[in-house]
């Protein structure tokens, strides 16, 4: 670790957003803090562990902007990190935004679940958000069936399904009564508010009307349905007034590990909650960061946020634009209390499964970086191919920072059809791979990881001086029953590494990672059938091309017997060559 001792004591003691460097001078972590000079200072001087022991080893400088305010810090901060994605910086697991159920303002409206809701004005009605997705549908299912709304996209030019089974009133061909509309509208928008009794009198009315018709098996389906009702609504009961709608916050923390909870309460229902643990360096810093980062993924903010007093109330209130409450005494404070009690409860389940796992990753990336003979080592990237019929090749890339798996920056390839084997599948991926890191400036991997040894290792080692890069590889050999079993470097060396340690079992894992999210991919496209598999690989046709072309040609045989000049009538030139070669290989 370097000594900041003189730099350090030229860092003033007013609010900023501080950058820390690695040797490459990448910014590594984005922070911010009320007092730079003593949150500087606390990296450098105290003993670290986890997390801060990590980054603080990979520190080779810092950079701080003095700000006037801490809400000016905090803007800063979020602001950077957007900008430079630090590999320190906490993430949220789960890219999704969680879906709403929606019902739209259309002269027929439809209901439906959605994601990617954007924050602005006159919206359709939104209620949500439903953490359990299968909920939100099973929901929506069930008010499409009891309410003939608007099924399709677009009205059709004749009566569908739908209205055959009575789910849809024939809006694109009768003159539907606008009052029996609006109607619809609030019975639904009610019961979406948590007036159940409307919906449930509708159900006893259809079930009775089922029996009386002896139909035992759709009043069979309707009991279910409203039996559903019952258990959801009492699961949802909390004890509050019903026109409370806010979201609630808290967390509990130990060690490096912080539990965070959070309620989502609408017109005094509990409608979902969600939950995470994160490993975190300055709690209080990374948890209004991390709140910041789940609103702008669920942009539909409530009208008031419950927070404990240990989180700065005046920060989130000014930067989220909306109230924000810290509960004093009574049922709300109580609420709170339980949310802090499941953020305990879920960070004791499983704490000790993650130090175990944390301290297992840490020790294999100091093994890692003494057997490559490195200062630091982080991201990984790996790769496996794949055939379809023993010919069409497809390929998978898998990105490890840390040894854990980045699924985002997962990529599968197409293959020409050239290509005859796996070396040659190997080389074409590579070289798209790294010409693109080249030519985009993204970020470098610290260790390419082979799938196999010598021959992949020579392959890797052409393509990547061809491009004038630096990179570490390494190839995982196998033996003859297809398992790991030796670990070579770019000199063809086997290194010293033992079958136990954890250095070798976290290979191993991304070398399975990678093989099974090759085979999947090939699977998928064989699943498919085979005409739509084989567009499904050949270069330069997405889902719009592949439609047109099955469209115009409905099979594979009349494909085959298909010109150039045809296929060019759907695709470019080169696309069409490419995919009539493919065709006569077959």
């Amino acid at each position: 670790m370097k000594d900041f001792k003189e730099k350090l004591a030229l860092v003033p003691t007013k609010p900023g957003s501080y950058q820390m460097k690695n040797k490459e001078g990448i910014i590594i972590y984005v922070g911010k803090a009320k007092n730079l000079q003593r949150r500087l200072r606390s990296y450098f001087t105290k003993t670290q562990t986890g997390k801060t022991r990590m980054l603080v080893e990979d520190i080779d400088d810092f950079e701080y902007i003095v700000t006037s305010s801490e809400l000016e810090s905090l803007i800063l901060e979020i602001t950077l990190i957007k900008k430079y994605d630090p590999k320190y910086n906490i993430l949220l697991k789960d890219d999704k935004s969680y879906p709403y159920i929606e019902l739209t303002k259309e002269k027929y409206p439809v209901l439906k679940v959605v994601r990617n809701v954007k924050r602005k004005k006159n919206l359709n009605y939104l209620y949500g958000p439903y953490p359990n997705v299968g909920a939100a549908r099973k929901t929506v299912d069930m008010l499409n069936r009891l309410y003939p709304l608007r099924k399709c996209d677009k009205l059709k030019k004749e009566l569908c399904l739908y209205y055959h089974i009575n789910e849809c009133l024939g809006y694109c061909q009768k003159n539907i009564d606008e009052d029996k509309i609006n109607q619809m509208k609030q019975e639904i928008v009610s019961f979406l508010k948590g007036d159940s009794s409307i919906v449930i009198s509708k159900i006893k009315q259809q079930m009775q009307e089922a029996s009386d018709k002896l139909n035992f098996e759709k009043a069979q389906e309707l009991k279910e349905m409203l039996e559903d009702i019952n258990i959801t609504l009492n699961k949802q009961k909390i004890d509050l007034n019903s026109n409370y709608n806010f979201d609630l916050i808290n967390y509990y923390q130990d060690n490096n590990y912080l539990s965070i909870q959070f309620f989502f309460v609408r017109n005094g229902l509990l409608i979902g909650r969600h939950e995470e643990i994160i490993s975190v360096m300055n709690s209080e810093d990374e948890l209004v960061e991390y709140i910041i980062k789940f609103y702008e993924k669920n942009p539909i903010l409530p009208k008031e946020l419950l927070v404990p007093d240990t989180i700065d109330q005046s920060l989130l209130e000014e930067y989220l634009q909306i109230k924000v409450i810290v509960p004093k005494r009574g049922k709300l404070h109580q609420l709170l209390d339980l949310a802090r009690e499941n953020a305990i409860i879920k960070l004791n389940a499983e704490e000790e499964t993650r130090k175990r796992n944390d301290d297992a990753r840490y020790k294999a990336l100091e093994e890692l970086k003494q057997l490559l003979n490195v200062e630091s080592v982080s991201r990984i990237e790996s790769f496996d191919n794949s055939h379809l019929f023993g010919t069409f090749y497809v390929g998978g890339m898998v990105v490890f920072e840390d040894f854990i798996p980045q699924k985002k920056e997962y990529r599968k390839y197409k293959i020409s059809a050239d290509v005859k084997d796996d070396l040659g599948a190997m080389k074409e991926v590579l070289y798209r791979r790294y010409y693109k890191v080249l030519m985009e400036n993204l970020k470098k991997p610290d260790l390419i990881v082979m799938d196999g040894g010598k021959l992949q290792i020579e392959v890797c080692k052409e393509i990547i001086t061809s491009l004038g890069l630096n990179i570490p590889i390494i190839g995982l050999v196998k033996n003859k029953k297809h398992q790991t079993s030796e670990i070579m470097n770019s000199n063809y060396e086997i290194l010293p590494v033992a079958k136990d340690s954890n250095l070798f079992l976290f290979l191993t894992k991304i070398q399975d990672e990678v093989h099974r999210y090759a085979i999947t991919y090939h699977r998928n496209i064989k699943s498919k059938g085979a005409l739509s598999s084989l567009l499904d690989v050949v270069p330069g046709i997405g889902d719009v091309k592949k439609k047109e072309l099955i469209k115009k040609f409905g099979s594979l045989k009349q494909m085959k017997e298909a010109s150039i000049l045809e296929l060019e009538e759907v695709l470019n030139k080169d696309v069409a060559k490419n995919l009539f070669s493919y065709l006569k290989k077959m």
